[in-house]
């Protein structure tokens, strides 16, 4: 059973939306870039937003994590509560199961399918996924598969983030306006490369 901490009061008398993002994956696999993509979006949108400091960067292959908060009212706290994360998205599947503590119960479990295998005792992938599966609420995508396909191997976080906007308070609209400013610098051809992963990321969820 997943643990729970109190949640933050809502202020009396005003609706609130609130969607926590938990991010996760290895040093090199574009965590930051997703993080970046769907914070701006929630902005371009009129939310609240905050999010704690990415760690694990520093060290390609390491760990990576980031918390992304959204709501429609002041956010107190950059960091989520363990029991309360609505979108755990990992774009490692190993990486997913050390950050579980931090889902809802009915959060969305997302993850890439592939694995990097950055320790000597990695897990067989199988036992790892199907660890996933027992989650009422999952989707494991073949992200760099699918990145492969469309032949922008490097495109795979946006595959994800395509995914990802399913569940997202966020229109996929304003996604790919981000997505395009974001990449807008490297040309043409890489911002439709991009958005190209990003539809096939929605037509997978």
């Amino acid at each position: 059973m997943l643990g729970n901490r109190p949640q933050e009061k809502e202020p009396e008398g005003e609706s609130r939306m609130k969607y926590d993002i938990l991010l996760c994956g290895v040093g090199g696999q574009g965590v930051l870039s997703i993080a970046a993509v769907i914070a701006q979006a929630a902005v371009m949108e009129g939310l609240q937003v905050k999010q704690s400091e990415v760690h694990g960067m520093a060290q390609r292959g390491g760990a990576v994590q980031a918390h992304l908060r959204i709501s429609s009212t002041s956010i107190h706290s950059d960091l989520i509560p363990k029991g309360s994360a609505s979108l755990l998205l990992s774009m490692e599947p190993l990486e997913s199961l050390r950050y579980l503590p931090y889902l809802s119960n009915d959060g969305v479990l997302l993850s890439a399918r592939e694995p990097v295998v950055n320790i000597p005792n990695y897990p067989d992938i199988d036992s790892v996924l199907t660890v996933i599966q027992r989650y009422p609420r999952h989707l494991i995508i073949p992200a760099l598969e699918i990145a492969r396909k469309i032949g922008s191997p490097r495109s795979s976080n946006m595959v994800l983030v395509g995914a990802a906007s399913k569940f997202l308070p966020l229109s996929p609209e304003t996604l790919k306006k981000v997505i395009e400013g974001l990449f807008h610098q490297k040309g043409d051809g890489v911002v439709q490369s991009n958005l190209s992963a990003f539809e096939a990321g929605r037509r997978e969820s």
